[in-house]
C-alpha cells in the first residue's frame, strides 16, 4: 500500500489500486485543502496519503467496496451527494487516527502545528467523538482509550488526551472552527405544556447569516405559531428529530434535556437551561458522556454586555406581565376604577412583591391597566425604579439595605423581618392582589405570604406566585394548579407564564441564544466566523459548566463581580482662618462682577451700534419686541418642572406655528388675483409657511394633550376647560364687533395682546402638574386669537376674498394631516412625533422670510433684514 501511494507516476496504476488512489485524490486534492479540512500543518502530503488509506480501512468505510464497484456503471453523484461523502471520510479520519499513530510513526511526522499541537489534536479528538457516536463503531470512551494506548507506544504523541483540550496559558479550548463548519440543531420542545422553541426564525436567520448551517426538527415552532415554512424561508432544514441529533454540533433547547434523551447529546455541545444545582443526576451523566454544556441559567448577570444573554430577565419580564393577566382574569373586578350611573366600582389594589424584572413589568402592566399598585422589595435601590413607574413602595421602619451578590436580595436580619411581617401583614387585609417574585436560581423559594396573610386577605383575592417552581413565595402554593383557600383566596401556580406567551417568549429566548453563540470566539478573538471557546471571556466562562468530560460547576468556575469604582484620592484637608475664607469668598464675588460688568458693556455697546445704524422706530421696535419676548420666555421656562420637559416642548412648539401669521400676511399682500391658486413666489412661499404651520399648531397641541394624559391620575379633580370658551366668544365677538363699526385697527391690536398673554401664560401653566392642562388649553386660545387678530390685518391690509379663501383651504389642508398624524402616534412615539413636527416650523419660517425678502426686493430696512437672515439661519 505505501508503494502505491509514495509513487509518483500515478497515471500508470490501473485496476483496484488506481481507483483507491483516485478516490484519494479526489478528496485530498491539494495539500491546502487537506490542511484546512484537518486543521493542522501537512509537512509530507504522501504520507498524508497513506494515513489516509489505512484509515479507510480501519474505520470500514462502506462506501467503496472495491471488488464489486468496479464491474458496475459508475453513477456520478450529485453535489449533495458528495459533500455528504466528504463530510462521512473526514468522520473517517479522526475515528481512526489514533490507530494510525499507532502503526505508523513516519505517518505521525507529517502531521505538526507550528503553533499549538494540543489544539490541533483537540479538534481532532473532538472529530473522533463525534464520527464515532454517529457511526457507532465504538463507544467514545474507545476513542479516548486508543489515543492513551497509541502515546503510551508511540513517542510521537508527546501529549496527554486529557490535556488535548485546553492551553492553559491563555484559556483557550479546543481548537478555532469556522461556522462554516458548524451546524445548529434546533430541537422541540418535549416537556409537558412547553410551547416555546429555543430559536425562532429571525433569530436562525442571524445565525446562518453569520454562515452557520442550521437544522430543526420538524414542528418544533409550531405551539409558538412558526411553521416549518418560516425556519426554511430563512435559511434553514427542517429533519425528522433523530437527524437533528445526528447532524448537529450544537445543539439548542428551553428545558434540561429528559433522561431518556440524555445519550443523544454525547459528543454534542448543548445550550439549554441546566440548573445544574438542582439537576444534579443530570448534570452528573452529561458530564460523564462527555457532553459540553453552556447553562443559561448560569450568565452573570452583573455582567452588562450578558444582559444581551441574558433568558432570565427576558423571560422574567414575560412572566411578570403574564401574572398580571393571570390575575385579573380571576380577579372579580375592573383593575381600572369606573364611576357609572349604575355605581362606582373602586381599582383594585395591587401589592408585588419583589422588584426585580419580573416585578417591574409587573407593575407597569397593572399600573396600565389601572390598578393602584405597591410594592415593597429589601433592596433600598428598587425605590426609585418603583416610584419612576407610577407605583408606591412600601418601607420597612428598620433601616436596613437587602442588596445582595449578583444583584439578588440577601437574607435579612431578625428584627428587620418582624417589622416586615407586621407591615405585610397590614398591607394583606387591604390590598386585592399579591403578585410574589422572589426567586433566585438553583435555590428553594423564600415563604413571603405566610397562613396568616392568607387568612386576613379578603374573599375574592388573587395571589400570583411566580416562584411556584422552585417551592413558592406563598404558604399554599401548588405547582401548575390553581388553588382556593377556605376563605375564597385564589392562589395562581403557574409555572410556564412565558410559555402562555409563547411567540414573544420565543423570539426574545431566540435572540438571547443567538447571540450568545456569536459571541463565543469573536467577543475576545476579535475573529468573527470563527467559534472559540476561551474562558477570558466572563460570559463563557461562567456559563461552560462541563467541557470534555471535566465538570467545572462550581468549584472550577469564578463568579463574575463588576470592578470596584475608582477609589478618589483623599484630599488633604487645610483648616484656613476667618480672615482667610472671607477674603477668598471677596474674591470670588468680585470675580462674579467683573464678569457681569462685563457681559453688560458688551450689551451697551450693541445697543448703541443697533442705535446708530437702525433704520426708523419700526426696527427699533422690532428689537424691543423680541427683547421683551426673549426675557419672558426665559423666566417661563426657567421654572417648569423637569419631568413636564416633554410636554413643554410639544406646547412650545405648537405656539411656534405662529409662522402661520406670517404666511397669512404674504398671502394678503397685494392680493389681486381671484384664483385659489398663489400668483407670485411671495405668494407661494406665504401658502407652504401656512400649510405646515397648521399642521404643527394643530398635531402639536393634540400630542401635548396626549403627553399630559399620560401624567393623568383616577384621583385627579374633573377639569371644566368648556368654561374657558365664554371668555374666548367674547373676544371674538368684539373683533367682528369692530370690524363692523369701523373700529377693526384697535380691536386687533387688543386681541394680539390676549393671544400674547395666553401665549405665555400657557408655558408658565406648565410649570406644575396641577396647571400643566390649562396651560395647554391657554396656548391653544393663544393661537386662535393670534390667527383671529392677522385675519383682522389681512382685511385692514386690502386682502380679496380669493386670499382668505386659500387661507381657509391651506388651514384646513394643514389641519387635517396634524390630527391624522397625532391620532396615530402611541406613546412611546410622541416625543419623536414632536420633534418631526418641529422640522416643519422650521420650513415654514424659512418660507415666510424668503416670502418677505422676494415680495420687497429692495424696499426692507436693516431690522427686517438681519430677522429674515436670522429666520433662515436658524
Amino acid at each position: 500500500l505505501f508503494a502505491i501511494t509514495d509513487s509518483s507516476n500515478h497515471s500508470q496504476r490501473d485496476g483496484r489500486s488506481g481507483k483507491i488512489h483516485h478516490f484519494l485524490l479526489s478528496s485530498f486534492s491539494s495539500r491546502r485543502k487537506a490542511e484546512r479540512n484537518t486543521g493542522v500543518r501537512i509537512v509530507d502530503f504522501n504520507r498524508l496519503l497513506f494515513c489516509r488509506l489505512t484509515i479507510l480501512i480501519l474505520a470500514k468505510v462502506r462506501s467503496l467496496k472495491y471488488g464489486s464497484e468496479a464491474q458496475r456503471p459508475r453513477k456520478v453523484p450529485s453535489l449533495q451527494e458528495q459533500t455528504a461523502k466528504q463530510k462521512k471520510t473526514m468522520r473517517a479520519i479522526g475515528s481512526a487516527l489514533p490507530l494510525v499513530l499507532l502503526l505508523s510513526p513516519r505517518a505521525a511526522d507529517g502531521f505538526t502545528s507550528p503553533s499549538r499541537p494540543a489544539v490541533a489534536a483537540g479538534r481532532t479528538a473532538r472529530r473522533s467523538l463525534r464520527s464515532t457516536i454517529e457511526d457507532n463503531a465504538s463507544d467514545e470512551k474507545s476513542t479516548v482509550d486508543a489515543m492513551s494506548a497509541a502515546r503510551s507506544i508511540n513517542p510521537v504523541l508527546p501529549y496527554d488526551p486529557a490535556d488535548a483540550f485546553t492551553d492553559d496559558s491563555t484559556g483557550i479550548l479546543g481548537g478555532p472552527i469556522p461556522y462554516a463548519d458548524l451546524t445548529v440543531g434546533v430541537l422541540k420542545e418535549t416537556f409537558g405544556g412547553e410551547n416555546r422553541v429555543s430559536l425562532a426564525p429571525d433569530s436562525v436567520k442571524s445565525l446562518v447569516d453569520a454562515g452557520f448551517t442550521v437544522v430543526v426538527e420538524s414542528g418544533a415552532g409550531e405551539t409558538a405559531s412558526f411553521s416549518d415554512a418560516a425556519y426554511t424561508s430563512v435559511g434553514a432544514v427542517t429533519l425528522p428529530r433523530n437527524q437533528v441529533y445526528t447532524r448537529s454540533d450544537i445543539l439548542t433547547q428551553i428545558r434540561p434535556p429528559a433522561s431518556d434523551e440524555v445519550s443523544k447529546f454525547a459528543g454534542k455541545t448543548l445550550v439549554s437551561m441546566i440548573s445544574p444545582s438542582i439537576n444534579t443526576e443530570l448534570y452528573g451523566a452529561l458530564t460523564e458522556q462527555r457532553t459540553n454544556v453552556f447553562a443559561l441559567d448560569c450568565v452573570p448577570r452583573m455582567l452588562s454586555r450578558a444582559q444581551s444573554y441574558d433568558v432570565l430577565s427576558s423571560q422574567a419580564n414575560i412572566a411578570g406581565y403574564r401574572s398580571v393577566i393571570e390575575a385579573a382574569n380571576h380577579f372579580p373586578r375592573f383593575f381600572a376604577g369606573q364611576m357609572t350611573a349604575a355605581g362606582k366600582v373602586p381599582p383594585a389594589k395591587v401589592l408585588v412583591l419583589g422588584v426585580g424584572v419580573a416585578g417591574l413589568a409587573a407593575i407597569q402592566t397593572a399600573k396600565n391597566m389601572g390598578a393602584i399598585v405597591r410594592a415593597f422589595d429589601v433592596r433600598s435601590v428598587t425605590k426609585e425604579q418603583v416610584e419612576s413607574m407610577g407605583a408606591t413602595f412600601l418601607e420597612v421602619e428598620i433601616e436596613e439595605d437587602g442588596a445582595g451578590s449578583g444583584g439578588y436580595a440577601k437574607e435579612m436580619s431578625d428584627e428587620y423581618k418582624v417589622a416586615q411581617a407586621k407591615m405585610m401583614l397590614e398591607q394583606a387585609s387591604d390590598v386585592d392582589v399579591i403578585i410574589t417574585t422572589a426567586l433566585i436560581p438553583g435555590r428553594k423559594a423564600p415563604i413571603l405570604v405566610n397562613q396568616e396573610m392568607l387568612d386576613v386577605m379578603k374573599p375574592g383575592s388573587v395571589l400570583v406566585d411566580l416562584a411556584a417552581a422552585n417551592g413558592g413565595n406563598v404558604a399554599q402554593t401548588q405547582a401548575d394548579e390553581v388553588i382556593t383557600t377556605e376563605n375564597g383566596v385564589t392562589i395562581i401556580g403557574y409555572t410556564d407564564l412565558p410559555s402562555r406567551l409563547a411567540s414573544t417568549s420565543s423570539t426574545l429566548f431566540g435572540n438571547n441564544v443567538a447571540k450568545f453563540i456569536l459571541s463565543i470566539g469573536p467577543q475576545t478573538t476579535k475573529e468573527k466566523g470563527v467559534f472559540q471557546i476561551d474562558l477570558e471571556d466572563d460570559a463563557v466562562q461562567n456559563m461552560l459548566i462541563t467541557y470534555a468530560g471535566e465538570a467545572r460547576f462550581p468549584d472550577k468556575i469564578t463568579p463574575f463581580n463588576p470592578p470596584p469604582p475608582p477609589v478618589k484620592a483623599e484630599e488633604e484637608l487645610v483648616e484656613k482662618s476667618a480672615e482667610e475664607l472671607l477674603a477668598e469668598a471677596d474674591a470670588i464675588q468680585r470675580s462674579e462682577f467683573v464678569k457681569n460688568a462685563g457681559v453688560a458693556s458688551v450689551a451697551a455697546l450693541g445697543l448703541l451700534a443697533f442705535g446708530l445704524n437702525a433704520d426708523g422706530e419700526e426696527s427699533t421696535s422690532l428689537l424691543a419686541t423680541f427683547a421683551l419676548a426673549g426675557l419672558a420666555g426665559y423666566q417661563v421656562v426657567w421654572g417648569v418642572a423637569p419631568a413636564l420637559h416633554s410636554p413643554l416642548m410639544a406646547v412650545t412648539n405648537a405656539i411656534s406655528g405662529m409662522t402661520a401669521l406670517g404666511g397669512m400676511l404674504l398671502l394678503a399682500n397685494d392680493s389681486t388675483s381671484s384664483s385659489l391658486v398663489p400668483d407670485t413666489p411671495a405668494h407661494w412661499m406665504g401658502a407652504i409657511a401656512t400649510v405646515l404651520s397648521f399642521v404643527n399648531i394643530v398635531g402639536g397641541f393634540l400630542i401635548s394633550g396626549k403627553m399630559l394624559d399620560l401624567f393623568k391620575r383616577p384621583e385627579d379633580p374633573k377639569d371644566y376647560f368648556e368654561l374657558y370658551a365664554v371668555p374666548s366668544a367674547i373676544l371674538l365677538t368684539g373683533l367682528a364687533a369692530g370690524y363692523a363699526s369701523g373700529n377693526l385697527d384697535t380691536m386687533s391690536g387688543s386681541v394680539a395682546i390676549a393671544a400674547a398673554i395666553c401665549s405665555i401664560g400657557a408655558i408658565a401653566g406648565l410649570a406644575d402638574q396641577k396647571t400643566a392642562r390649562t396651560g395647554n388649553v391657554l396656548g391653544v386660545a393663544g393661537v386662535t386669537f393670534g390667527l383671529a387678530a392677522t385675519a383682522a390685518d389681512m382685511s385692514l391690509a386690502g386682502a380679496g376674498t380669493a386670499a382668505f379663501e386659500q387661507v381657509g383651504l391651506l388651514g384646513a389642508t394643514g389641519s387635517a394631516v396634524g390630527a391624522a398624524v397625532a391620532s396615530q402616534v402611541g406613546p412611546t412615539e410622541l416625543p419623536q412625533t414632536v420633534a418631526a413636527f418641529h422640522s416643519l416650523v422650521g420650513i415654514a419660517a424659512m418660507a415666510g422670510a424668503a416670502g418677505e425678502y422676494l415680495g420687497n426686493v429692495g424696499g426692507l430696512d436693516g431690522g427686517t433684514l438681519a430677522a429674515i437672515y436670522l429666520a433662515v439661519f436658524i
